[in-house]
């Protein structure tokens, strides 16, 4: 019996001081988290003083490169290709022969049609003399004058048939890859080759539309593309007159000189466009944001205290962005700890 109530009573002594340590411990820590004075202890936090300056509003954007101008090279007519007169991956000029469609029988045709016309022809100037002896009625004429204008005619249209068995090019440019040989035969479905003119090239972007009255043709930008660090220049010629409805976004069109050929129909541009000058803008560090349910705010430092401050933000760079409202000149922003700051947390700023 005298051993059990031992060990009771060291299990009791035991279980005693393991809950006086567990209190001395917590209030250890607590008052290593108060000053002297019994308040929090201050966060350490880097900040800003804002000060207004002058602001290069760019816009970085995505954009297409496309050719200037773009046509698929296909024949109008049917038939068996006869000659094939480009290179593939050349240079052609606008107006040059690029492939002969056989015409022997429209050639044909044309001689069969050039025969009633003249038939009809000989028809009408011998009514004619008859109608001027009252020999036969205006009706006759009339239908004799007809059938020359219908002959006519039908010459004009096979000569027209003969005219688009000479594929030409449209304009000057740089023709793909062909897809007929001699001998082939053609319909106007069977795409021959492409023709594009790369001298120079169309630059095609959207911004959002709250940018809409900031672009003006013949405004300048600079852009490049991956695998490059060339910059290239480009001239906004056409602006879209309505905002898409589904993106809520304004397409521009650029024009840029392509005289050596480097760039290419087909390819991303990184585009840089110039908006206007900010005077007096507020600029702050994008560690400064804090992304909100309801946008997005900043903390101040105000009495020794954080502060929440909802802003509303525009342009981007990689290291800044512009603030429209909710900070003002000589206000003290935070830049580092944001995320574990709350409203009055006691803090001590290192100015940058």
């Amino acid at each position: 019996m005298k051993i059990k109530h031992i060990v009771y009573t060291l299990l009791i002594i035991g279980f005693g001081g393991f809950i006086a340590y567990r209190i001395t411990s917590n209030n250890n820590k607590n008052g290593e988290s108060k000053g002297k004075d019994g308040k929090n202890k201050s966060i350490t936090v880097n900040g800003i003083v804002v000060k207004a300056e002058t602001f290069d509003n760019n816009l970085s954007l995505s954009g297409s490169i496309e050719a200037n101008e773009q046509v698929e090279i296909r024949s109008e007519v049917s038939g068996i290709v006869e000659s094939i007169n480009f290179q593939e991956g050349s240079n052609i000029s606008k107006g040059q022969l690029l492939f002969k469609v056989n015409d022997i029988e429209l050639r044909a045709q044309l001689a069969q049609a050039k025969t009633k016309q003249g038939l009809a022809s000989e028809n009408e100037r011998r009514a004619k003399l008859l109608l001027a002896k009252e020999a036969i009625s205006q009706e006759e004429y009339d239908v004799a004058r007809a059938n020359f204008k219908l002959a006519q005619s039908q010459v004009k249209l096979i000569d027209a048939q003969i005219a688009k068995t000479s594929v030409r090019a449209p304009f000057s440019g740089k023709i793909g890859l062909r897809s007929i040989s001699p001998g082939t035969y053609i319909t106007p479905s069977l795409l021959v080759a492409k023709l594009v003119n790369i001298s120079k090239l169309k630059i095609t972007f959207s911004i959002p539309e709250k940018y809409a009255n900031q672009v003006k043709s013949n405004s300048n930008l600079s852009f490049t593309v991956s695998g490059s660090t060339e910059k290239y220049q480009a001239k906004v010629y056409a602006i879209e007159p309505e905002v898409a409805v589904a993106t809520r976004t304004l397409q521009v069109r650029a024009l840029a000189e392509n005289k050596d050929g480097k760039l290419l129909p087909g390819t991303f541009a990184n585009v840089q466009l110039p908006l206007d000058i900010i005077k007096d803008a507020i600029v702050i560090p994008t560690e400064a944001i804090v992304p909100v349910q309801d946008g997005k705010k900043v903390f101040i430092s105000n009495m020794g205290k954080a502060k929440e401050v909802m802003v509303e933000t525009t342009t981007r760079t990689d290291a800044s962005i512009l603030v429209l409202s909710g900070l003002k000149v000589g206000d003290t922003v935070l830049t580092s700890g944001v995320m574990s700051l709350k409203e009055d947390s006691p803090v001590k700023v290192k100015v940058k």
